[in-house]
């Protein structure tokens, strides 16, 4: 007996829904810090004992959330591992804290992977209560997704969300405020 096909979603024709703070600040816990990374937290930890942490993620939640904090030049961003698995492109979001990249992330990632949407570059989608967003192809993923290549390999794709400032505007419009960095075309 053959198994029915699956009802494939156009990614662009709906609205998102996202978290209350994904696109506004977030709070952390009760001393309003962000939480330590696992590697901090566990010391003494090897970078295979977190590639375990992080399959362990994947095989429980179907994917996880490597975040990168800001250094002194660059702003914070955000990529999943794990959809790579499901036949899905790796997701990133830059120039937002990683608490709220990963309720954007999560939200995207979900609605790929549990409603069989297509996410293809280009897509523009509106976020309830926030901006629009834009998925704009990812060039060079090999070099920039180091947790996701020492899971995959060189096999990986991932697409940018992109989103408008505060007034509408795009990061390669002129006028455009905000820290997003763009790792596109």
């Amino acid at each position: 007996m053959t198994q029915p096909a699956r009802l494939r979603t156009d990614f662009a024709s709906n609205t998102l829904s996202v978290p209350r703070g994904t696109l506004a600040p977030a709070r952390y816990g009760r001393r309003g810090r962000p939480p330590m990374c696992w590697m901090c937290a566990h010391a003494g930890a090897t970078r295979r004992d977190y590639l375990e942490h992080m399959l362990d993620l994947i095989a429980r939640y179907g994917w996880a959330i490597q975040g990168v904090s800001r250094d002194g030049l660059h702003p914070p961003w955000a990529y999943t591992v794990g959809l790579t698995e499901a036949g899905h492109p790796e997701l990133v979001v830059t120039g937002m804290p990683v608490a709220r990249a990963t309720g954007l992330l999560n939200e995207v990632a979900s609605r790929a992977v549990h409603a069989d949407a297509l996410i293809r570059a280009g897509d523009r989608v509106p976020l309830i209560g926030g901006p629009t967003i834009e998925i704009v192809e990812l060039a060079a993923a090999t070099v920039r997704l180091v947790t996701a290549v020492d899971i995959y390999g060189q096999r990986i794709r991932a697409l940018q969300l992109a989103y408008t400032d505060d007034r509408g505007h795009w990061p390669w419009e002129k006028g455009y405020r905000g820290q997003q960095t763009l790792f596109g075309p």
